[in-house]
C-alpha cells in the first residue's frame, strides 16, 4: 500500500516523526491491508505504532552505539519457547553504564494480535511472528534512548527490547487445554503416527503458541546477565505489549530481588470493552477468539478468570485493581487505534460515514466530536477507581496518536506532549522515584496545544 509524502511540521523534531511515521506506513501498513484480505475483522491483524522502531534511524541524529543487533533466546528449544512459525524469539540488549549497570528497563513490542488460523499463519510470514524476518538491529530511541537530553531519568540503565513474535501479548501456552475438545486416538498405523505421503506433507499451517513459554523464557535468559543484581527495574510495552505488561507486570516483580524498586509502565495498552457505534461487541468478541485460540486463559489473572469469562481479563479495566505492583499508564483519551478498530470498525462503518474524521480528527463533525468525548468518558470512567490506588501513576493526554513512549520526540523533548507543563518522561520519572505525585489527565479536545495528533489524510503529524 503506497503512503503519500508526510508534509507539514512545526520543528525540526516534528518533521523526523513524520518520517518516523512515513517509513512505518510503507511496510507495515503494507502487512496489515494484507492481513485484512484473509480475515474477517477489520483489526485481526492492524499493526500497532511500536512494530518498527528500526525506522528510527539516521534522523535522530543519535549516537551509533544506539543502533543495537539482535540477539536469538538461546534457550528458546530448551524451554518449548517459540514465534508462531517455530524459529527462536529474540531481543535486542544494550548494557548499562555509571549508575545504571544495576537498573533495567525492559521494553515489550506492541503488533496488535491474531485471532483465526488463517490470521496467525500470516503473521508467521512477518516481523510479529517469525524472527526470521525481524531487523538485525534497531535504534533505541525515547525510553531506551541512551542520550541524557532525551531520556533524562534512564539513558545509562541497561535497557531491552523484547521483541514480539506469538500474537497474543506474551499469553498462549499449549497446556491450556482446558476447553478443548478432547479426542482418543488409537494406534494402528505401526510407525508412531510417523508415516506419511510425500503429497499430504503441510508444515506451512503449522503454528506455536507459545507467548507465556517466550515470557518465561526471556526473564531466564535476563536473569541470567544480570537482570537478577537490580537495584531497579522498569517493565514497559507499548499498545499488545502495552497490555502484556499488565498481564505480566505482578510475575516480573515476583523474579527480581525483595529489596529492589520495581515497576510497569503501560504505553496504549488500555484497551476499552466498547460496543461499537453500532452497538456490536466488536472488541469482545475478538479477545474471546484470541484467548481461545492460543489458550490464554492460564496466564491471565486468576482472581479475574475466577469471576468472569477468561477473554474479559484480556481488558485492563477487569485485571488493574489486581495488580499489586505499581503501575504507570500513558494513554490518550482518544486514541487512534481503538476509535478506528473498537468504536468505529469498518463492520459498523459500512457506508463510511467516520472515514474523514477516522483520517483525522480535525475532520470530525460536530457530532461525532460527541461520540467521541462518550468515548474519552467511557476510558476515564474505566480509569477512576485504579486512579484513586496510592502507587498509580497516569499520564491520560487528549492527542489523536497511539504509544508515545518510544518515540524521542513524544517522550520528552521541548515540542512534546505536556500535561501541567510536564512531558510524559518528566511524569514518568516523578513516579518512579516518588519525588511527587504524577497523575495528569488532560482537558477535553482540542484544549491542548502542544498535542501529536495523527493524520492519515497526508499521512502527517499536527
Amino acid at each position: 500500500m503506497a503512503i503519500a509524502q508526510l508534509r507539514g511540521g512545526g520543528g525540526g523534531g516534528r518533521s523526523y516523526l513524520m518520517i518516523l511515521w512515513q517509513r512505518w506506513g510503507k511496510r507495515e501498513w503494507a502487512i496489515a491491508v494484507a492481513g485484512f484480505a484473509i480475515v474477517i475483522l477489520a483489526f485481526s491483524f492492524i499493526i500497532s505504532s511500536d512494530t518498527d522502531s528500526s525506522s528510527v534511524d539516521h534522523f535522530s541524529g543519535a549516537a551509533p552505539t544506539d543502533f543495537i543487533p539482535l540477539v536469538l533466546l538461546s534457550n528458546a528449544a530448551q524451554r518449548g519457547a517459540y514465534c508462531l512459525d517455530g524459529s527462536v524469539p529474540a531481543y535486542h540488549f544494550q548494557k548499562g553504564f555509571g549508575s545504571g549497570s544495576r537498573r533495567w528497563v525492559l521494553h515489550l513490542e506492541g503488533g496488535g494480535w491474531c485471532n483465526t488460523i488463517a490470521s496467525c499463519s500470516f503473521r508467521k510470514t512477518t516481523a510479529l511472528g517469525s524472527s526470521k524476518y525481524m531487523d538485525h538491529q534497531v535504534q533505541f530511541s525515547g525510553i531506551l534512548s541512551c542520550d541524557p537530553s532525551s531520556n533524562p531519568d534512564f539513558y545509562n540503565w541497561n535497557k531491552v527490547k523484547i521483541r514480539y513474535c506469538d500474537g497474543a501479548s506474551f499469553t498462549g501456552h499449549p497446556k491450556n487445554f482446558y476447553n478443548w475438545n478432547k479426542v482418543k486416538i488409537r494406534y494402528c498405523d505401526g510407525a508412531s503416527f510417523t508415516g506419511h505421503p510425500k503429497s499430504e506433507q503441510n508444515n506451512d499451517t503449522k503454528l506455536f503458541f507459545r507467548g507465556q513459554l517466550i515470557w518465561e523464557a526471556m526473564m531466564d535468559e535476563l536473569l541470567s546477565i544480570g537482570l537478577s543484581n537490580a537495584q531497579e527495574a522498569l517493565l514497559s510495552g507499548c499498545s499488545a505489549g502495552g497490555l502484556a505488561t499488565l498481564i505480566h507486570c505482578d510475575d516480573f516483580r515476583e523474579f527480581l530481588p525483595k529489596d529492589a524498586r520495581v515497576k510497569c509502565l503501560s504505553d496504549g495498552g488500555f484497551f476499552l470493552n466498547e460496543k461499537d457505534i453500532a452497538g456490536n461487541a466488536t472488541i469482545q468478541s475478538f479477545y474471546h477468539d484470541v484467548v481461545n485460540l492460543q489458550g490464554a486463559a492460564g496466564s491471565l489473572k486468576k482472581d479475574c478468570v475466577a469471576k468472569m469469562e477468561p477473554s474479559k481479563c484480556f481488558f485492563p479495566q477487569n485485571i488493574v485493581k489486581s495488580i499489586s505492583t505499581p503501575v504507570f499508564l500513558v494513554n490518550p483519551t482518544y486514541d487512534f487505534w481503538q476509535i478506528r478498530n473498537i468504536l468505529v470498525p469498518s463492520s459498523a462503518d459500512p457506508f463510511g460515514h467516520w472515514h474523514k474524521c477516522e483520517l483525522s480528527i480535525h475532520n470530525c463533525s460536530p457530532e461525532q466530536i460527541q461520540v467521541l468525548q462518550g468515548f474519552r468518558n467511557s476510558f476515564l470512567k474505566a480509569l477512576s477507581e485504579f486512579q484513586q490506588m496510592k502507587d498509580v501513576g497516569m499520564f491520560i493526554n487528549s492527542c489523536y496518536i497511539h504509544c508515545q513512549t518510544w518515540i524521542s520526540e513524544t517522550w520528552h523533548g521541548p515540542n512534546s506532549p505536556k500535561i501541567n507543563n510536564k512531558t510524559i518522561a518528566e511524569s514518568v520519572g516523578d513516579w518512579f522515584f516518588e519525588r511527587k505525585v504524577s497523575k495528569h489527565i488532560d482537558c477535553p479536545y482540542p484544549c491542548n496545544p502542544t498535542c501529536y495528533h495523527m493524520d492519515f489524510t497526508g499521512q502527517r503529524f499536527h
